[in-house]
């Protein structure tokens, strides 16, 4: 956002009369919504991935490292799903779905 809209609010909010109420008003909500295409793509890659892994996890006949996994589903997970997002799904949002078994190196597998 302009610095220039920023005084313009901050004048507005301290009882001046403000012009361009209009232009910041449209600066805020772009801010607000700024990243938002890019976080739907990204949850969109995840629920697409999300069948590929599980299956895999299911099939595994013991815990499997995250190397293991991404070794065995990276040529059927979407383009741009890559060892990170594998893991930050792992280890952060699917966690009540999946068993972290720790060690030298941690395993995971299907609860």
């Amino acid at each position: 956002m302009k610095k220039v809209s920023l005084q313009s609010l901050v004048n507005y909010l301290n009882g001046e009369t403000v012009t361009n109420l209009d232009e910041i008003k449209a600066e805020i909500e772009a801010e607000l919504s700024r990243g938002e295409e890019r976080r739907q793509a990204n949850a969109s890659l995840y629920d697409e991935a999300k069948p590929v892994i599980f299956e895999e996890l299911g099939n595994a006949s013991n815990p499997i490292t995250i190397g293991e996994l991404f070794e065995a589903v990276e040529s059927k997970l979407p383009e741009g799903f890559g060892k990170g997002k594998l893991q930050y799904a792992v280890t952060r949002l699917w966690t009540d779905e999946i068993v972290k078994t720790e060690g030298k190196v941690n395993t995971y597998s299907l609860k």
